[in-house]
């Protein structure tokens, strides 16, 4: 039985910019997250790229919640709890494939692409006919809705329409996903690991978190003079604006994207174009990298327990080389050996180890960075974007519906342009 936290208001005090190291560290809090936040939110599960036919298919989550997403025989794409309504025994365990049925090999129950239960083994001498077949197929999603490419679901058939919740990450999102007439597909399979850091370090890392890059990731910078991973100060974030490509490797790949930079500025307007550089979270648990080509999913597992899944993505359009030198930079860069990645993780993993201390958690976290100054800096706005993030997780982890949820409290744009 989950004991319910009274209110996390007071564990996320975003107004005062501090929070309760509890809520990245408490069992109870944990599993409140997934019945108030991941069982509510829309979710990324995948590229539409990744399962191009009819009955293809790929296995993924929705928090601890094992997905089966496919296209049925007709070409829809359905996403499923891969769970059969038997004993509960997964019914896929192929990371995908392409496949008509699937079926439990615990007692024979057998699906096919729609989610319906066409066949269970020993019908007649076990049920005597009687088991009704459509009450028990598999459980489907509430709602599944597709962002130029990106597959969401949510399993609250009360949840905002997926543009609704997005917000004005939509058009953000562009950014990565409409470069080019041809779109995006996604390459390389799924790079997966598992770190032991709560996920929310994570994705508040990647939604807002400016300030870390001059001292986190000194040492890469200085592994690569040429200033191609990060900018070197703040005042050098904002310059690079004016030229969004140059945080980019030198060579096939910067390349590339100067000789198409002409194209994303006809489709998005010269403003939002030079802003293709930017890092953002969709809430709760997907983030979406544009200088790095890289969608990425903190799955929870635990308070202390994150796997990560890293997707590359590219343009559908772009020539062969470019896709292989996006994915050879990407696995460089982000991933379990990535020179960036682990400079992360193990802040990530640190900051985990230190809230589960009894002395530790009476002191808060501080959050406070631009809480009284004017959001003019990469660094000062990342705060507000951070206090954002929590202002969102809170008012999810209290809220009895929907109708209690500010959509607006989540700020997704960058004030200082």
């Amino acid at each position: 039985m989950v004991t319910r936290v009274s209110s996390t208001k007071s564990f996320a005090q975003t107004d005062r910019g501090l929070l309760d190291r509890r809520i990245f560290v408490d069992a109870d809090i944990y599993q409140q997250e997934l019945n108030q936040v991941f069982a509510r939110c829309w979710l990324y599960l995948g590229h539409e790229s990744q399962i191009p036919q009819p009955n293809d298919f790929l296995a993924c989550y929705m928090g601890e919640d094992p997905i089966i997403l496919c296209r049925d025989s007709s070409g829809h794409i359905r996403a499923f709890l891969n769970m059969c309504r038997h004993r509960g025994n997964r019914v896929c365990r192929a990371d995908k494939g392409n496949a008509k049925y699937f079926t439990c090999n615990f007692h024979g129950w057998n699906f096919n692409s729609e989610g319906r239960l066409v066949g269970v083994a020993g019908l007649k001498e076990y049920y005597g006919n009687d088991l009704d077949l459509e009450r028990w197929g598999l459980v489907e999603v509430a709602q599944l809705e597709m962002y130029k490419g990106l597959i969401f679901a949510t399993f609250d058939p009360g949840a905002p329409p997926l543009l609704e919740f997005l917000g004005g990450q939509a058009p953000q999102l562009d950014l990565a996903l409409n470069r080019r007439a041809g779109g995006t597909e996604v390459i390389g399979g799924v790079h997966k690991w598992v770190m032991q850091s709560n996920w929310k370090y994570a994705a508040e890392n990647f939604f807002g978190d400016d300030g870390h890059h001059a001292i986190t990731h000194a040492s890469v910078r200085r592994a690569t003079p040429d200033d191609r991973f990060y900018t070197r100060s703040n005042e050098e974030s904002i310059q690079r604006f004016d030229d969004p490509l140059s945080v980019l490797p030198a060579g096939t790949i910067r390349d590339y994207y100067r000789e198409h930079f002409p194209e994303l500025i006809g489709r998005l307007g010269p403003e939002r174009a030079r802003q293709s550089t930017m890092v953002t979270t969709v809430f709760p648990n997907c983030s979406v990298n544009f200088g790095r080509h890289m969608i990425r999913v903190w799955h929870p597992r635990g308070p202390n327990r994150t796997e990560i899944w890293s997707y590359c993505l590219v343009d559908k359009d772009a020539p062969q080389a470019v896709k292989d030198a996006l994915r050879r930079h990407l696995t460089q860069t982000f991933g379990p050996a990535g020179n960036v990645e682990e400079d992360d993780m193990d802040n990530w993993v640190q900051c985990t180890d230190t809230a589960r201390g009894a002395v530790a958690r009476r002191y808060p976290q501080n959050i406070q960075a631009g809480l009284s100054h004017e959001p003019n800096t990469p660094a000062l706005a990342g705060g507000v974007r951070v206090r954002g993030f929590y202002a969102r997780w809170a008012g999810l982890m209290d809220a009895p519906d929907w109708s209690h949820v500010d959509l607006a409290a989540y700020p997704w744009k960058l004030p200082w342009k």
